[in-house]
């Protein structure tokens, strides 16, 4: 279930947001105030942040500045264009003016909703239980992090895009070469069984196979 932060101090107005999202299926989270919110960001991840901009304590536009990779829209009653351009250049995902029509608000936090799943779905690989960031550049193991080389990493990033595919040993040279320049043929097979032993330490399962005289690829369970 989808979390959404409510942050208006217009209490009517939170409580019918409130209202509605409950009922579309949403979990709810109200923040009074511009500090409130940055509080409660501290604890919690929400999926979307709905923000106001005339707000007690600290505006929406410097609550805006502390908010990272979450999807806010602005619900506001300025209706000015600068402040729409500014605030969509400075980190909203999309801008909505007071009154409006609660068919398009819903319409637009799912679109949102869907362009981050979908960004998180391309800057992340899962492959069984290991899963990959590809952002951080972190790996883990059925939740377990798991601490990879920029070569290690490289190398179990081009075989988890390529899962049911043999990967020769020059294809894999070739490919991660631009990250990783130092790895050669004859450190190739130090990396990977490097590679295949940190990832067997969490779940003792082997995700890595040679296949004799070609390369190697995931191990289908």
């Amino acid at each position: 279930m989808k979390t959404i932060l409510i942050t208006d101090d217009d209490v009517h107005i939170g409580n019918m947001l409130e209202e509605i999202l409950v009922r579309e299926g949403y979990d709810v989270l109200r923040a009074y105030s511009g500090t409130e919110a940055l509080m409660i960001l501290k604890n919690y991840q929400p999926d979307l942040v709905l923000l106001d901009l005339m707000l007690p304590g600290m505006n929406g536009e410097d609550v805006l500045t502390h908010i990272r990779d979450i999807p806010v829209i602005v619900v506001s009653a300025r209706a000015e264009i600068n402040d729409k351009v500014n605030l969509l250049l400075g980190g909203a995902v999309d801008y909505i003016t007071k009154p409006f029509d609660i068919s398009e608000l819903l319409a637009r936090i799912t679109v949102a909703l869907r362009k981050k799943e979908i960004n998180d779905i391309s800057n992340s690989i899962t492959f069984r239980e290991i899963f990959l960031d590809l952002i951080s550049h972190t790996a883990s193991v059925s939740g377990q992090a798991v601490k990879l080389t920029k070569t290690e990493f490289a190398i179990l990033k081009l075989l988890m895009q390529n899962p049911s595919q043999v990967i020769a040993k020059s294809v894999i040279l070739d490919r991660i070469s631009q990250d990783t320049p130092d790895c050669v043929e004859s450190s190739l097979k130090v990396h990977i069984s490097n590679l295949r032993r940190k990832l067997r330490e969490v779940t003792d399962n082997d995700y890595i196979e040679a296949v004799w005289g070609v390369g190697f690829k995931m191990r289908e369970k």
